[in-house]
């Protein structure tokens, strides 16, 4: 490990040996890829977010709390435009959605994927205009498929011979024709965690490509002629590095596409790749740019297109992960510090798995740094873990901090912008973090705060 890594380990200690362990790190140092754009070191040593110290974000707001470096998650959304010019971007609300959220990649000229009733609800009161709302899910009820055809969701992306059934009787009642993409499973076993790998067929979402299931689906659309089949859907997982995953999707996605045109003399306009890029959460991890991903991408579908002599489909994609999960860390407080038996140094922070159980879930790697001050002593091999009533309740599994962290210090971890205040609970009964922008020195609650009132208001017994 570099000296410069320093607050960016990850938990395969085990497999690194002695000389690792031994290797010199410097704590105060910050990786810049595991950290939103606008966070610094002051002149004390604490860090800063647009130029505002992190003690006054703890001082002003408590901890634990999500910052979220807006003009970072702003100019992600910018680059992602800019890469895809001729695509449409829809944001992965299912990463993080709230109504700020939803203005800013609006403003940013971004579409929107939601996945609930709950998430649909939230895009509308924030003023997202329905036809840039695309609806996914694999178990949409009558009343969310009725709020989408009625609200004039732009496209539903249907799931299972069901939702076809359920959408067609929708659309006959009330004489539209909404514009669906049909989700394909398409075999791929990304590179990932089994609970985030979405397109091997042994799982919920989507047609079966190998089993005729899509096919027999798209046929079935195009013969009632009730719902408008404007494309193929296909999602190949989560935090995923290498192309060659979308490159198998698309090849059978567009093969898929050929059989259509061959059998029912349609060629489809459109073709969704999903999303599922990849971001750092330490220095292990090395994801490619918007850019890069669009190159890729492109190279792809153009090949794929030219060999099933197909005109190449209006594309989309769909980061959500990308765009918010490096714009935000979690900052904590240090409440104890414990060496037990000198095997390993336990630094419990004011939060955990209730905040962020990505960690218990996915076994998912993070790192962390003293935030509210430099340090020059030693570094010593910690885990820092949560406050809840579990021996998994862990939230960087192996990470170099400084030798005097003590209660009272601030701790940051960044890469949390993504699915870890979407998938916050109140395990122990502890109210969730709130969620707090920064810009131009300037910070502001986009999510307050929960209080112990909001968890008794429904208890009703």
């Amino acid at each position: 490990m570099r000296a410069h890594e320093a607050g960016a380990l990850h938990g395969d200690i085990g497999n690194r040996g002695p000389a690792w362990l031994r290797t010199p790190v410097d704590v105060n140092a910050l990786v810049p890829q595991l950290w939103p754009r606008h966070v610094a070191r002051g002149p004390a040593g604490a860090l800063t977010v647009a130029g505002l110290d992190v003690r006054d974000v703890a001082a002003e707001f408590g901890t634990a709390a999500y910052v979220l470096d807006e003009d970072d998650l702003r100019g992600r959304c910018r680059e992602f435009r800019a890469a895809f010019p001729d695509a449409d971007v829809y944001y992965a609300g299912k990463a993080f959605l709230c109504r700020a959220v939803v203005r800013m990649i609006a403003e940013e000229g971004l579409f929107l994927d939601v996945c609930t009733g709950g998430e649909l609800a939230t895009a509308l009161s924030a003023g997202m205009p329905p036809e840039r709302i695309g609806f996914h899910g694999n178990n949409k009820s009558v009343a969310e498929l009725t709020r989408a055809v009625d609200t004039g969701v732009g496209r539903i992306i249907v799931d299972s011979f069901t939702e076809i059934d359920r959408l067609t009787a929708l659309a006959r009642e009330r004489g539209v024709r909404p514009r669906v993409l049909l989700r394909v499973t398409v075999g791929v076993e990304a590179h990932t965690h089994e609970f985030i790998a979405t397109a091997h067929e042994d799982q919920k979402f989507g047609f079966s490509l190998a089993g005729g299931a899509a096919a027999t689906a798209a046929f079935r659309i195009l013969d009632e002629d009730v719902l408008e089949l404007r494309g193929l859907h296909s999602h190949i997982g989560s935090q995923i590095f290498d192309a060659s995953g979308f490159e198998v999707s698309a090849r059978r996605v567009l093969a898929l596409q050929a059989q259509i045109r061959d059998a029912r003399g349609v060629e489809l306009p459109e073709l969704d790749l999903g999303g599922g890029f990849g971001i750092a959460y330490t220095t292990q991890d090395d994801p490619a740019s918007p850019h890069e991903l669009a190159k890729r991408l492109r190279k792809i579908v153009d090949g794929e297109c030219a060999a099933e002599n197909l005109a190449v489909p209006h594309l989309s994609v769909e980061p959500g992960r990308a765009i918010v999960g490096p714009a935000v860390f979690t900052l904590y407080e240090v409440g104890t510090v414990k060496d037990v038996d000198g095997l390993r140094t336990y630094v419990s922070v004011d939060g955990g798995m209730s905040d962020n159980i990505r960690t218990a879930l996915y076994d998912a790697s993070y790192s962390a740094t003293l935030a509210n001050r430099a340090s020059s002593t030693v570094p010593m091999l910690a885990r820092v873990v949560g406050k809840h009533c579990e021996s998994g309740d862990i939230v960087v599994k192996d990470e170099f901090l400084p030798a005097d962290v003590q209660p009272g210090d601030l701790l940051a971890v960044p890469g949390t912008g993504a699915y870890c205040r979407s998938m916050a609970s109140n395990y122990n009964h502890v109210p969730r973090p709130p969620v707090v922008a920064v810009r131009d020195g300037h910070a502001r609650v986009i999510v307050r705060r929960e209080t112990e009132d909001d968890l008794l208001a429904l208890d009703v017994g």
